[in-house]
């Protein structure tokens, strides 16, 4: 929590602040809110109040209904594991949804022009841009956005 903090500190007023959080406890999600985040991406069905002061994206997996608590959801399948998504269930969430729908899992930059195809709102990427874990790799960086982007352009 202490090393959050010091980002949002240095993130500054006009940058988006988005907390992370696979908490099943509310007391961690208590917690998580103090640090009074723009946006909170969580993957456990917490109940949240209807009038928040953030926005709430929700981490839904193959076969889950879009839920009516959500601001945003996050396609993936594996919770931040790398496994791929499934595409038809993405594109059908992305064809019948009302919000925005980011889709993640399993993305690197071989394959995010297939994703980018499906027109999501985002794509979300970590393990396939790294080098080894956690640690990004410049050139993979650029060559996911330069593939998301033609595939975006192309579309």
């Amino acid at each position: 929590m202490e090393k959050a903090r010091e980002i949002f500190r240095a993130a500054g007023p006009y940058i988006g602040r988005v907390c992370v959080t696979h908490t099943v406890s509310v007391r961690e999600l208590a917690l998580v809110l103090t640090l009074q985040p723009t946006a909170i991406q969580i993957s456990h069905p917490h109940k949240l109040p209807e009038y928040r002061p953030y926005q709430v994206i929700r981490v839904i997996r193959t076969g889950d209904p879009i839920p009516g608590s959500a601001d945003a959801v996050i396609v993936d399948s594996s919770m931040g594991k790398g496994i791929s998504y499934d595409h038809e269930y993405a594109k059908n969430i992305i064809s019948m949804s009302k919000i925005p729908v980011i889709l993640a899992g399993g993305l690197n930059p071989d394959n995010v022009r297939e994703a980018a195809k499906l027109r999501p709102y985002a794509v979300d990427v970590a393990s396939g841009v790294e080098s080894s874990t956690g640690i990004k790799d410049a050139g993979k960086v650029m060559a996911f956005v330069k593939n998301a982007r033609k595939a975006h352009d192309e579309a």
